[in-house]
């Protein structure tokens, strides 16, 4: 006798019965899916909208009224240093060359390599009404302080590049969760239908994309529609826009309104498939931005005196200074999110300077100083600055010691996820303010420590979020973007 199951046992359902809702949709003309649906209502399982189950990405309000429409975010990859950019501690001067007492040789990447401390090599002076103290890496930037909220005492969990950008940019400190761009582009939709929502641009000089690469702006176990757009560093921008060869316009939508009719069909027999729905949009979203996209991001149909402004006329920032002027495009469009990489994976090419933080550190200011203060003077005269919010800072700070390298070089500085600054301009945030406190020599968050919950919370509050509020249903759980933590740093906030 076979040990094989009866294949009654094993048969597939026939397709009318294929879940307890369909039955209940089909049985009776339907009446047992409107009691269905009576249940899920008083249970507030229901979508609010029809229409934006069909396009998640429609605008919609959030908790409270927004003070920013929209965010650029300017991301140092690689971890700048806050004692030789922002923070400016005349302690370290004074001490130069001593031994730090007590310092856990651990706290850095390289703990074989711990020296004494070491002073800035940049001379620091001050600035704006707010009489900011601002490195001499950032001439331009200086110009803008009383714009800046600046938020010195923020602090990480880690002291390794990849697991410090995923927490910076999902929340957690390792992969497989919503960026902050998806969570955003989640809870508010996005205003321009005809562009993505949330737009990335990486390092375009060949080095590279940064360490844990998508992961960074992906959408986790949010649907895939809420996933950034990375922009390529070389050839075409966005891969498949254009229309095959010898493809007309409307064919390609005789094309398309098929797919999407198929698609339906098959959504209205498997309701609920949020991924069907993320499928059928970005085929729309596809067709629309072959006409959309190349429009904005063409910054040579800029007047001269714009790409001037943004530095397109510099080699050595030509290259940031289109992405920036490519984001004031984009969030004049309506999209929600831009985050642009200033720095590649590999750590001398990008703020990494475990070698020399004096070089290191000028090259890169180099590149971005003038773009970013052009931005921020860019989007002030068009008066878009009110309504987005502009913000500065990397993955994790450096430490005030020297890093004595195997070459023999005592002029780096290694990593410190205790301390680094973050600030913000635009959006509602309170110009020419300062937030928190580092130890005197820059060691250790010491006052009003902020973490990297607190950052999103106070990130999602400027755009009308509460961050208690906004969750997902996941594997039985409500995730939010600050998971159990996480608190709103009003005083940065005007």
């Amino acid at each position: 006798m076979s040990n094989a199951p009866h294949p009654h046992l094993i048969a597939e359902p026939a397709p009318c019965f294929c879940t307890r809702r369909d039955f209940l949709r089909r049985t009776g003309q339907g009446f047992g899916g409107l009691a269905l649906a009576g249940l899920l209502q008083s249970q507030n399982l229901l979508t609010a909208n029809a229409a934006e189950d069909l396009n998640p990405m429609l605008p919609h309000a959030g908790h409270f009224p927004a003070k920013a429409k929209s965010v650029i975010w300017l991301f140092m990859n690689g971890g700048p240093s806050q004692v030789d950019t922002w923070d400016y501690k005349p302690e370290l001067e004074k001490r130069d060359g001593q031994k730090l007492e007590g310092f856990d040789a651990t706290t850095g990447f390289f703990a074989d390599q711990v020296g004494p401390i070491m002073k800035s090599p940049f001379a620091f002076s001050r600035h704006g009404q707010s009489g900011t103290w601002v490195s001499e890496l950032f001439p331009n930037m200086a110009q803008h302080v009383d714009d800046m909220a600046f938020i010195h005492s923020c602090h990480t969990e880690t002291n390794n590049h990849s697991p410090a950008l995923f927490q910076i940019n999902t929340g957690m400190n390792r992969m497989g969760f919503p960026s902050v761009g998806s969570w955003v582009t989640y809870g508010l939709g996005t205003e321009n239908q005809n562009l993505p929502g949330f737009v990335v641009m990486y390092d375009t000089l060949g080095r590279g994309l940064p360490k844990g690469y998508s992961q960074n702006w992906g959408a986790g176990f949010l649907p895939g529609i809420f996933q950034g757009t990375s922009l390529n560093a070389q050839g075409e921008p966005i891969e498949n826009l254009k229309r095959p060869e010898g493809m007309g316009n409307s064919q390609q939508r005789r094309q398309l309104d098929l797919l999407k009719r198929l698609n339906e069909h098959h959504a209205t027999l498997n309701e609920g498939d949020r991924e069907l729905a993320t499928r059928i949009e970005s085929f729309e979203l596809a067709y629309r931005m072959q006409m959309a996209a190349p429009d904005a991001m063409d910054v040579y149909a800029e007047p001269p005196h714009i790409q001037k402004l943004y530095g397109l006329d510099n080699e050595a920032c030509t290259h940031f200074a289109k992405q920036c002027l490519m984001a004031r495009r984009m969030v004049e469009r309506g999209v929600r999110f831009v985050q642009i990489y200033s720095g590649g994976e590999e750590n001398e090419k990008s703020w990494d300077g475990h070698l020399n933080i004096a070089q290191n550190h000028r090259g890169f200011a180099a590149e971005t100083d003038i773009p970013i203060a052009g931005l921020l003077t860019d989007l002030k005269q068009r008066g878009l600055l009110d309504s987005t919010l502009v913000i500065w800072g990397g993955e994790f700070g450096r430490l005030p010691l020297v890093q004595r390298s195997p070459n023999g070089a005592e002029s780096g500085r290694d990593h410190n996820p205790h301390a680094f600054t973050v600030w913000f301009a635009g959006g509602g945030a309170k110009g020419g303010t300062h937030y928190g406190e580092t130890d005197e020599i820059g060691h250790k968050a010491a006052v009003n420590r902020v973490s990297v919950n607190d950052l999103h919370a106070t990130i999602l509050h400027l755009l009308g979020i509460d961050h208690l509020r906004m969750t997902y249903r996941h594997n039985g759980r409500d995730f939010r973007l600050t998971d159990v933590a996480g608190n709103v740093v009003h005083d940065v906030i005007a």
